[in-house]
């Protein structure tokens, strides 16, 4: 068990239910959905679309959620309007830099932990781009990075969420059935290493290990295969042995319907997840609405097709596990 001092216990409680499964809505997009707005709408998008954007998602949402994820640079004007729920907000830039090899990671300027803590954040979250077959010289700058961000959150009492997001070492296609294969061994790999304890990470927001559309016998099935159902399902099996740290999955921008199915899988197979940060799948397909037709129609949408969404992910989560089970207050 991992022990939580007064405030990291605060944190988590604070973006969690009753039940102590973190049912959190995801809105800390930002340069994917500028483009995904300017793209719709054939014009670009702005600073003021963002922010009202991610304000409409926030006002309707968390009314069905245990708190929303948002970022400092185009959410804080949303973290208003969040219906007394908890808040988590984003530390790192948004993208990384394609010049580069190994998709190095970056802090905002002018945000620290103290300052994001001081704007309202109940706990810091933290995206990583990670695979273990990277080249040692680009992982040992990544886990000193993440080492520096743990102290600096124990530093000031507040929860770290670390989301890792697997890719390509070799520059492959991540949608291939090739990448599909060895998704399983690049998720469990990245739970294994930032579980450990000198990271100072309290959750995990990790992938599924698996993609849906390579997965025989699910209804995401493409035709393509890469796991049978019961491969698929050691493959959750497996890496959930890799942490004893609370984790949550992310939804990776998938639709809705195959995000419910992945959650039933996870659920079939026995894991101890404990809830999710779930985005796109919840309001992906109101940015079309928005860029076209507006505000009001987009608010509209949500209050039902985007509510009708999150509900399914809540059912979903009935069969998640509390992370009370894992942690001891010190």
């Amino acid at each position: 068990m991992i022990k939580l001092t007064p405030g990291k216990l605060a944190g988590l409680k604070a973006v969690s239910d009753h039940r102590g499964v973190i049912a959190a809505a995801a809105m800390d997009q930002r340069g994917s959905l500028q483009k995904s707005l300017a793209k719709e709408r054939g014009a670009a998008a702005d600073a003021h679309d963002l922010e009202e954007f991610k304000t409409l998602v926030t006002s309707v949402l968390t009314k069905h959620a245990s708190a929303i994820l948002l970022d400092p640079e185009f959410g804080l004007p949303a973290s208003k309007h969040r219906n007394g729920k908890g808040l988590l907000l984003a530390y790192e830039k948004t993208g990384y830099d394609a010049t580069t090899p190994g998709r190095l990671p970056d802090l905002l300027d002018v945000w620290s932990v103290r300052r994001l803590k001081e704007a309202g954040a109940d706990c810091i979250k933290i995206l990583l781009y990670y695979t273990p077959y990277e080249k040692t010289s680009v992982n040992d700058l990544k886990q000193a990075w993440i080492e520096r961000i743990g102290a600096e959150c124990i530093a000031h009492d507040i929860p770290f969420f670390l989301e890792f997001v697997g890719y390509d070492a070799e520059g492959g296609d991540e949608k291939s059935v090739a990448y599909a294969k060895k998704k399983p061994e690049i998720v469990s790999g990245s739970m294994a290493e930032f579980g450990k304890a000198h990271y100072n990470v309290d959750v995990l927001k990790v992938e599924v290990p698996v993609e849906m559309a390579f997965v025989e016998g699910t209804k995401s099935f493409k035709g393509e295969k890469a796991y049978t159902r019961k491969e698929a399902l050691q493959h959750f099996r497996d890496a959930a042995t890799m942490t004893h740290k609370p984790f949550i999955y992310l939804s990776a921008g998938v639709s809705n319907p195959v995000f419910i199915e992945t959650l039933e899988l996870a659920v079939e197979s026995g894991t101890t997840f404990n809830g999710v940060l779930c985005g796109r799948a919840t309001w992906k397909d109101g940015i079309a609405i928005y860029a076209k037709q507006g505000a009001k129609a987009f608010e509209d949408w949500l209050n039902t097709t985007g509510v009708e969404n999150i509900t399914n992910v809540n059912n979903a989560l009935k069969s998640a596990h509390s992370w009370h089970s894992k942690v001891e207050s010190k």
